[in-house]
């Protein structure tokens, strides 16, 4: 878990506002220095995601900032919206541009959004 230190009493208590925007806000086609940034655990991610994101599961991301496109901005998305938003407010507080995807791929997948997976004859899937 991704933990800011201080961080987590303002979330106990709804106080903690994180730029976020609708699945249908996200172009289809992201314009270069925009980055789609999934932060699901391996299994989710092998399922079905996003083609053209970039993986990084939010236990691994603080070990992993130097895998961040320097000079992107981000939008981070997650399941369905709760670990991506803590993702999102971590990278904003520590100097990178990211806004949270509302709803997930929960909400990518039922607005008709396309998906890939990486399991062998399965049909991707949000799981």
């Amino acid at each position: 878990m991704l933990l800011i230190p201080g961080s987590w009493r303002p979330w106990q208590h709804g106080r903690v506002t994180v730029p976020s925007v609708e699945v249908s806000e996200v172009p289809a086609e992201l314009p270069e220095g925009k980055v789609l940034l999934d932060v699901r655990e391996a299994d989710e991610w092998a399922a079905g995601h996003a083609p053209g994101a970039l993986h990084i599961p939010m236990s691994e991301l603080a070990g992993r900032l130097d895998a961040l496109p320097a000079d992107s901005e981000f939008y981070v998305v997650c399941r369905a919206g709760g670990r991506s938003a803590r993702v999102t407010q971590y990278l904003n507080a520590n100097g990178w541009e990211a806004t949270n995807v509302d709803g997930g791929m929960q909400v990518w997948a039922a607005s008709g959004r396309p998906l890939v997976g990486e399991v062998d004859g399965a049909e991707p899937e949000v799981i």
